[in-house]
């Protein structure tokens, strides 16, 4: 039986200087993004684009949607299979191709660094990354490479 999931936002474009989309240069990217009981995500453009580098940006936000998958399924994944992961931060890149008016992602890479409680655990969990990049959904949605350069610790 296939389960069915929604998610819905809100982005709402805060940055007009008064006279809207009059020309390219005449107004802000700033937008907020919110979703209902959820603190508000203030986003602009890449600076690239005029966008605000305070801000968040789409390009950052898919390459975080990326890593907050994988990092919550591998999690899940170590706790199945006896593996205690005691710390995990993921320096992630994503890599876009700007063509003409457009543009594509061409990879994403995922750098998770893990710690492990005992070494007999390391093995195991860095063979843990695979399954679950197959797992992650946002990973299965997206249509250019997503890879993993793991580095597993002990503590």
């Amino acid at each position: 039986m296939t389960r069915h999931h929604t998610y819905t936002t809100t982005v709402t474009w805060t940055g007009n200087r008064g006279t809207g989309t009059s020309g390219y240069r005449d107004y802000d990217r700033d937008h907020d993004l919110s979703a209902e009981g959820r603190q508000v995500i203030a986003g602009s453009s890449d600076p690239a684009f005029r966008g605000d580098p305070a801000r968040w940006n789409p390009e950052q936000l898919l390459v975080g949607s990326l890593s907050q998958c994988h990092m919550l399924w591998y999690l899940h994944l170590c706790a199945e299979a006896g593996v205690v992961v005691t710390a995990y931060a993921d320096h992630a890149a994503g890599t876009m191709a700007e063509s003409g008016a457009g543009g594509h992602f061409t990879e994403v890479v995922l750098r998770p660094e893990v710690t492990v409680a005992a070494p007999e655990m390391a093995e195991t969990a860095a063979r843990l990354h695979e399954d679950a990049h197959r797992a992650c959904f946002i990973a299965a949605s997206v249509n250019f490479p997503v890879r993993h350069e793991p580095t597993v610790r002990t503590a």
